[in-house]
C-alpha cells in the first residue's frame, strides 16, 4: 500500500522533523538519501522509521530488505509526500529518522588531535568540519550547545555522513573543554589574524586542541585568553578572512602532514 496523502497523521509528525524543536522534543533526526541511510545501517544504528518512493525501492531492493529488518517501521510512499517531508528540493526516494542520541559518541583514545567550536552557526560549516576531522583521523569534536545543531539535516548531509560516525561531544561551557583538554597535556591553538605565529611553525606532533569561533565574531576573549599558543593563517593583502571551515582544514591537514613526517622542500 502506498502513502499518498500528505495529510496522513504520520507523514504530519514526520513534516514537523523539520523544525529544530521538534526534533529535539520527539529526540529524533532526520537521514534524507541514500547515502545517509547506508551510512546508519553500516553502523547498525537503531532506525525509528524509513519511507521510500517505488522508485527508489526498485533501485535499491538489497537495502530496503536490510531496513525492513532494521527500522520499527518501514511505508511506501508517493513521490509528492516524500518531497513534502523533505528539506533537499529534489529527493531522491528515501527518508529515514534515527535517535538523536546516536550523533553523540565517546572520543577515539588516546586523544591526540581534536577541535572544539564555540557559537558555530552554519550548517554546512559544520557537516565540512566534520569531514575534514575524520579525513585526517582526529579524535573528536567539541561542539558548544550555542552552536548549530549536529542533527540539523544540512549538516547530516554536508558532513556526507561523517556526523553519523565521527566523535562529537556536545558542551554547555568550551571552557571547561579547553580545561579538561589542558589537563589532558593537550596544548590549546586559537587562530587569530593579529598572530604573529604561522600555523604551519606550531608544532603539531603534540596533542593539540584546535579552537575556532563564530563565522562573523569569532572567538570570544574568554576562550582566547586560555589558549597556549595563538597562531594565524596569512592572506594576500586585500583579504579580510577565511571561511572557517577551510581555516579548520589547513590546520587539521598540516597537523597531519607533521606527524606523517611530510616536511618537504
Amino acid at each position: 500500500m502506498v502513502l499518498t496523502s500528505i495529510k496522513n497523521p504520520w507523514i504530519k509528525q514526520l513534516r514537523k522533523l523539520r523544525s529544530r524543536s521538534y526534533r529535539h522534543q520527539q529526540n529524533l533526526c532526520l537521514l534524507e538519501g541514500t547515502h545517509l541511510l547506508e551510512r546508519a545501517c553500516d553502523l547498525n544504528y537503531p532506525l525509528e522509521a524509513v519511507c521510500a518512493t517505488p522508485d527508489w525501492i526498485e533501485r535499491y531492493g538489497k537495502l530496503w530488505q536490510q531496513v525492513q529488518t532494521q527500522a520499527q517501521r518501514v511505508e511506501i510512499v508517493a513521490p509528492t509526500v516524500l518531497e513534502a517531508i523533505a528539506t533537499t528540493v529534489n529527493p531522491d526516494g528515501v527518508i529515514a529518522t534515527l535517535p538523536r542520541s546516536c550523533l553523540q559518541r565517546p572520543f577515539k583514545q588516546p586523544v591526540s588531535l581534536t577541535i572544539a567550536l564555540e557559537r558555530l552557526q552554519d550548517p554546512g560549516n559544520l557537516g565540512t568540519i566534520l569531514r575534514a576531522a575524520a579525513a585526517t583521523s582526529a579524535s573528536g569534536l567539541w561542539l558548544s550547545e550555542d552552536s548549530v545543531d549536529l542533527d540539523n539535516p544540512k549538516v547530516l548531509r554536508a558532513s556526507a555522513g561523517e556526523a553519523l560516525r565521527f566523535p562529537v561531544a556536545i558542551c554547555s561551557d568550551v571552557g571547561s573543554a579547553i580545561a579538561q583538554s589542558q589537563a589532558q597535556g593537550l596544548q590549546v591553538v586559537a587562530t587569530l589574524p593579529q598572530a604573529s605565529l604561522t600555523y604551519w611553525d606550531v608544532d603539531w606532533t603534540k596533542p593539540s586542541l584546535i579552537v575556532l569561533g563564530n563565522e562573523g565574531a569569532g572567538l570570544s576573549p574568554e576562550l582566547i585568553a586560555m589558549s597556549d599558543i595563538q597562531t594565524q593563517i596569512p592572506l594576500s593583502a586585500g583579504v579580510e578572512s577565511l571561511n572557517v571551515a577551510i581555516a579548520a582544514a589547513l590546520l587539521l591537514y598540516e597537523a597531519q602532514r607533521q606527524k606523517m613526517g611530510f616536511f618537504g622542500q
